[in-house]
């Protein structure tokens, strides 16, 4: 839809729309950038295309100058020639794992804990049998 500005505060714009409405472009819905200063992105007066993105249960509706802009093609790079592909993959993928439990996941931590506190102890042991003998 199209608007007209009608006011400017420091967290948006007020937009009045058809039929008497009218709305709030929050600062961060007004450009893609990051905005500091709505007064260098609009002025009251200007005509500006919205688009509606909600309206609340008391009746406000929330507006984006962001969103109601196309969005920008990315631009594409031609594939380099001479040089290798990678060969097709299949199109599968393994099925995911299901989530351990808590109960399956305390135990291998305790698994894993005490093979490490064993291997501690195992080298705590043979620096006291080396110290011994001499």
């Amino acid at each position: 839809m199209e608007g007209k500005v009608t006011g400017i505060a420091k967290f948006g714009a007020f937009v009045s729309l058809e039929e008497g409405k009218s709305g709030l472009v929050h600062i961060s819905e007004i450009s893609a950038g990051f905005v500091t200063d709505i007064n260098e992105h609009l002025k009251v007066g200007d005509v500006v295309k919205v688009k509606i993105v909600s309206v609340d249960e008391k009746g406000r509706i929330n507006l984006s100058i962001r969103q109601a802009q196309p969005k920008p093609e990315a631009p594409r790079r031609p594939a380099p020639k001479n040089e290798y592909t990678r060969p097709s993959v299949p199109d599968f993928a393994p099925e995911p794992k299901a989530p351990a439990s808590f109960e399956d996941m305390l135990l291998k931590f305790k698994q894993d804990s005490d093979s490490k506190l064993s291997d501690l102890k195992a080298k705590e042991d043979g620096g006291r049998r080396k110290r011994s003998r001499k």
